[in-house]
């Protein structure tokens, strides 16, 4: 009857330890056995900046400077840089495309080393506030490292029966696996806030100007067909009466030869 009690009590305190995850924040901070969640990122500091940049240039240049991005970050030429993807097309038309993610402060030398002998053609920066995903994940962790601290202080009970040993080492299994992967969350949110992700699109400026031309072309394709078919209907609306007057005077025509015809043979 006592050790059917100890047991019943060891799942209880199991369960206080398993559902403590589910207690509001507010109350996670209050309590005094566990450190205090981190305030959320203040408004404008947590923000994770994109830049796409579209460069005109001779298309024998193309490959030079995709190779010079490379080699200035790869050899941290301004800062700290992490080099993404490297696309490059020859052809009659070469475009190539580079991806990289550097410092704020880098970005500006790399977007005029991408430009020398060349044109910025367009230009477009856009920004996504993670301050409640950071906070959302800092929650996550301190409520994970409190629910672990209360495995592992039940898990020292020398009053366990095997099936409590069991669940407490697979709760605590899942408990790290999730840890892991919050932390893991936490160091890709922090890393797209430290740095900034800059997208370099190489076109070469005679493809910018045949695609130009094509655009125009079929921009204009309406309006040229309207005026061939306007065209066409003004010829047939001027050619329309000479046509019936040519038809009619034919026709008298044969009807005189063939009563001369008749004439002759009757005489």
């Amino acid at each position: 009857m006592i050790r059917a009690m100890q047991r019943y009590a060891t799942a209880m305190l199991l369960g206080w330890a398993v559902c403590g995850c589910a207690k509001h924040p507010a109350e996670m901070a209050a309590d005094g056995g566990a450190a205090a969640p981190a305030p959320p990122a203040a408004q404008g500091n947590a923000l994770a900046y994109e830049h796409d940049v579209r460069i005109e240039l001779p298309a024998d240049q193309i490959g030079q400077r995709i190779a010079a991005i490379r080699t200035a970050c790869q050899g941290a030429q301004f800062g700290d840089c992490a080099l993404l993807a490297v696309e490059q097309e020859g052809g009659r038309d070469p475009t190539g495309r580079v991806s990289v993610r550097l410092a704020p402060d880098g970005i500006e030398p790399m977007v005029q080393l991408a430009g020398q002998r060349g044109d910025v053609a367009a230009r477009s920066t856009r920004a996504e506030d993670l301050a409640q995903q950071i906070a959302d994940t800092s929650l996550a962790q301190a409520r994970l490292q409190k629910e672990h601290a209360r495995l592992l202080e039940l898990q020292q009970r020398r009053d366990l029966a095997v099936t409590d040993l069991l669940a407490l080492s697979k709760r605590l299994a899942e408990i790290e696996a999730e840890a892991q992967q919050t932390q893991q969350q936490a160091a890709q949110q922090q890393r797209r806030v430290r740095t900034q992700l800059l997208t370099l699109n190489f076109r070469s400026t005679g493809g910018e100007q045949g695609r130009g031309e094509i655009a125009q072309a079929a921009a204009e394709f309406g309006e040229v067909f309207s005026s061939s078919v306007a065209f066409v209907i003004r010829a047939v609306a001027a050619l329309l009466p000479v046509a019936a007057v040519a038809l009619i005077a034919g026709w008298l025509l044969l009807q005189a030869w063939r009563w001369r015809v008749r004439r002759r043979r009757m005489s």
